[in-house]
């Protein structure tokens, strides 16, 4: 699809009147029941805070001129510390990435109306599984540590908070229209009841389909999304809500390349389009599907006298599977260590072998509350809570014939359809069941000394427990962890008059390895991976001392930051049987420092300009265990961990024009741990425009806009996929040479535009 950019431009200048009507009609609004529902003053980046910590917000405000199929990680792209790697520019796919100071998506925390999304085995998220964009009232970053009621692990990083819309005061509908670059096609409708009869209760629902061909390389991606919420408010305060969100796609893969395949191929490093006898890297066999369902029921209970009750019970359902091309013979088959003396039938084999489509299923569930008690009495605010988490996740790899053209015979990997051995058992590299159980208590008091002066202290302790089954035969049966953590926190806020604010907080964090490192893992019946329950957990502690600055036309804030890491978790993928599964390398301990700013002006009514920044230094504090020898990575600088980015945006809104424009570099990353391979630096533009319609037709709200998404179509390496030790052979500190190894990367997304007709009923 070809879009003009200045047919737009060009329709206010020929048709002035049209436009020029804008402000008379606003005026009027009292007189006339016709009004232009406009943006005329956003906000939406650099909100107002007054959190003893660096905290950034995006609002509705800003999301509703980006991209409709943008997701969390791409909205707060621009925000300082954050870098994000997409495959795609419309952010379906599930392969993406988001680090905060350096620090991965496993070690995010992510919630969604106080339920946390993060995978309970391997801590990371899936932006392309949450709400739709347009049912986000905020999306909330918190740069440092997780705030101390948070129900998560492993967010030393930061946490993510996503906010939906209440269902509005009136019945009324939304439907949004889509049509873009590699055939997009979005359709999203809501509906809310307003006020149900008189009972207090209002609600919404909403549905999306969306489609897209894959931007390079064959393939489609595919999905469709329903959320809705019910509300509650009665008394002072009080309020009760149920939201839902439920997720069903299908996403075809993007191959990572190392170096030298970008090097070979660039953009062209691609699965298969067509598929011929013996082809693994048949584009079919790399579609990934999977479905999920997150429920949320926040509580907020006011007592009266200073005390209040805030609870959320939440839960998860997901299934999904993430196949990949490989081969099997009939004979010569083992399960763990069992050799299986009888053949294994494989239709379609061809002396003894057959191309199959593995499979690496999960299927999880998680439920859990978050309770606390809040009491105000006179200078002190005193919190009280317990958390309790279960999970449990079934992990399996399987296989599934695939027909004469390459079509698998079923794409979900169930094991009521996977090839099974002669004697009926599931043939699988990996058979495992674990359950995970999360008990925290936190406590926290929060002093006024002063009218301008508060001191907050607190303490949160966390035990996470997992025990697990290894189905496969093998020396391996049962494994168990059990590791607690004692988290305390203080910080200090104070306001140098009714604008200025002076912050100063530590923090500590704590992760354990995640559940991959449990199991043995065997191939041809050895074990190739031991598993153990004996890996050190991260700890980490942190500080911040920041400024903030709030005026009537000008937002500033400044924020240094320190870290320091025991047994540092890096998240790296591996080649497990085929399946390339999340894992960690232990990289010792971890130095890091750094300076965030972000600054927000607003020249005139209507404009809004933005910008953000953060200079980062990571210092490796040990040598790598290889072996029985040392990588001399002392000194060296942490992976995925750019030394300075920085992002400029804007948004404009007359009333009846409006549009935006984000802009991002993001500086040198290295890939190893040894800082022998890096990709270069890189920068993304998007641009939006559009035209509020309200007014012309009818008062009812009706937009049209253009987004254009990576304008300049960087061909660039735009993160880290997977780090090595060392990409080079390297000589380690006892003598021996320690063999490299090529981390992968993923490619930037090309250039999309995509155009959105909007109207609400």
């Amino acid at each position: 699809m070809t879009v003009n950019f200045s047919y737009l431009c060009g329709a206010a200048l020929a048709f002035p009147a049209l436009f020029a009507a804008a402000p008379a009609l606003a005026d009027e609004a009292d007189a006339s029941p016709i009004q232009v529902i406009g943006h005329a003053d956003p906000e939406g980046l650099l909100p107002d805070q007054t959190e003893p910590k660096a905290v950034s917000a995006i609002s509705s405000e800003f999301i509703v001129k980006q991209a409709p199929t943008f997701n969390a990680f791409q909205l707060v792209n621009l925000l300082p510390g954050a870098n994000v790697s997409m495959s795609d520019p419309y952010g379906l796919s599930a392969s993406s990435s988001l680090t905060l100071r350096g620090l991965g998506q496993d070690q995010i925390g992510v919630l969604m109306e106080g339920a946390p999304q993060n995978d309970i085995g391997y801590y990371n998220a899936y932006p392309s599984q949450f709400a739709d964009a347009e049912n986000v009232r905020q999306v909330r970053l918190v740069q440092g540590g997780a705030d101390i009621d948070a129900p998560v692990v492993a967010a030393a990083g930061g946490l993510l908070s996503l906010t939906l819309d209440d269902p509005k005061e009136r019945m009324g509908g939304l439907v949004n229209l889509s049509v873009g670059s590699f055939d997009e096609r979005r359709v999203f409708a809501r509906f809310d009841t307003g006020e149900i009869g008189n009972t207090g209760l209002k609600a919404f629902v909403s549905y999306s389909n969306n489609r897209a061909d894959n931007w390079r390389g064959p393939g489609f991606d595919k999905r469709q999304h329903i959320d809705a919420k019910l509300l509650a408010e009665w008394g002072e305060g009080n309020r009760a809500s149920l939201a839902l969100s439920f997720n069903e796609a299908e996403t075809s893969g993007y191959p990572a390349p190392t170096l030298a395949d970008w090097r070979a191929y660039g953009r062209g490093f691609n699965y298969s389009t067509k598929y011929t006898e013996g082809d693994t890297g048949y584009w079919r066999l790399y579609r990934a599907p999977f479905r999920n369902l997150y429920a949320s029921a926040p509580v907020h209970l006011n007592f009266g006298s200073g005390l209040t009750l805030d609870s959320t019970t939440y839960l998860q359902f997901g299934y999904g599977n993430a196949p990949y091309g490989t081969q099997l013979t009939t004979t010569g088959n083992y399960l763990g260590t069992e050799e299986l003396t009888q053949p294994v039938e494989l239709p379609g084999a061809v002396d003894g072998l057959a191309t199959v489509m593995g499979n690496w299923t999960g299927k999880q569930m998680r439920t859990g509350n978050v309770s606390k008690l809040t009491l105000e009495a006179g200078a002190h605010t005193i919190t009280a809570g317990l958390w309790f988490d279960y999970g449990t996740d079934r992990v399996q790899q399987t296989y599934t014939s695939i027909g004469a053209e390459g079509q698998p015979f079923d794409k979900w990997g169930y094991p009521s359809k996977a090839i099974r051995t002669a004697d009926g058992r599931l043939l699988a590299y990996e058979n495992a069941r674990t359950v995970t159980v999360t008990k925290g208590f936190f406590v926290a008091d929060s002093v006024t000394v002063t009218p301008r002066l508060t001191l907050d202290v607190g303490f949160k302790g966390v035990d996470l427990l997992r025990n697990g089954r290894n189905h496969l035969p093998g020396p391996q049966d049962k494994v168990h962890t059990d590791s607690f953590a004692a988290l305390p926190r203080a910080s200090v806020h104070y306001k140098l008059d009714e604008r200025q604010q002076l912050f100063a907080n530590v923090t500590t964090n704590f992760r354990t390895p995640n559940e991959f490192a449990l199991y043995n893992s065997y191939y041809g019946g050895e074990v190739v991976q031991q598993g153990t329950s004996n890996l050190k957990n991260e700890y980490s502690v942190s500080e911040e001392l920041g400024y903030r600055y709030i005026g009537p036309s000008l937002s500033f804030s400044l924020t240094a930051f320190h870290y320091h890491f025991r047994n540092r978790q890096v998240a790296t993928v591996i080649n497990s049987g085929g399946a390339l599964v999340n894992s960690t390398v232990n990289g010792g301990s971890q130095t890091s420092y750094g300076l965030d700013a972000e600054i927000d002006y607003r020249p005139a009514k209507g404009v809004s300009i933005y910008a953000s920044g953060e200079y980062l230094h990571t210092r490796q504090d040990d040598d790598l265990a290889i072996g029985g020898d040392y990588l001399p990575t002392k000194g060296k600088r942490a992976v995925s961990s750019p030394e300075f980015q920085f992002a400029v945006g804007s948004t404009y809104d007359d009333g009846r024009l409006f549009g935006s424009t984000a802009l991002k570099y993001v500086g040198r990353q290295y890939s190893s741990f040894m800082n022998d391979e890096s990709i270069k630096g890189y920068a993304t533009l998007d641009l939006a425009i559009g035209v509020h319609l309200a007014g012309l037709i009818d008062a009812q709200r009706m937009d049209l806009r253009v987004n254009a998404i990576n304008v300049t179509n960087p061909r660039v390496l735009s993160g880290v996929y997977s780090v090595s030790s060392n990409a080079q052979d390297t000589v380690g500190r006892g003598g021996t040479v320690i063999s490299g190894s090529a981390p992968a990367y993923y490619i930037g997304g090309g250039r999309a535009v995509v155009a959105t007709l909007s109207r609400a009923f």
